[in-house]
């Protein structure tokens, strides 16, 4: 059961961040400039300190796996797998069409239904 997550939903088009500790939910939306590791990972990072995380075993990232910008959906995807490699938490997707309305009921709906997926091998890029 996924309790505590982060959402990542950055696939080149309104990209944003989603935050649930605690059963408290939190959106934070990133700059609309081109998306660079660096930069995304700033952004998750000062989204976590100003909500007090302390992120461990049982904490879980949510990746949207597109469809997407090419670049977008692989930098999100290398930050996600950076965080579960260096954190040992939990590494989950999603498809676009699988959450129409980024919000924390259509996300609770999203895990809910269980259309999140444990294998990330492949994302969907647009050509």
């Amino acid at each position: 059961m996924i309790s505590d997550f982060l959402i990542i939903n950055a696939i080149g088009t309104d990209d944003k961040l989603g935050l649930r500790i605690n059963k408290d939910f939190f959106i934070h939306y990133l700059e609309n400039k081109k998306n660079s590791s660096e930069r995304l990972l700033y952004q998750i990072t000062n989204f976590l300190k100003k909500h007090d995380v302390a992120i461990d075993k049982s904490f879980s990232v949510i990746v949207n796996i597109g469809p997407g910008s090419f670049s977008a959906v692989r930098i999100s995807l290398a930050v996600a797998l950076g965080l579960e490699i260096s954190k040992k938490i939990k590494l989950f997707g999603y498809k676009n069409a699988d959450l129409t309305i980024f919000d924390q009921e259509n996300i609770e709906k999203l895990l809910s239904q269980n259309l999140i997926e444990k294998k990330l091998i492949n994302p969907i890029y647009l050509s």
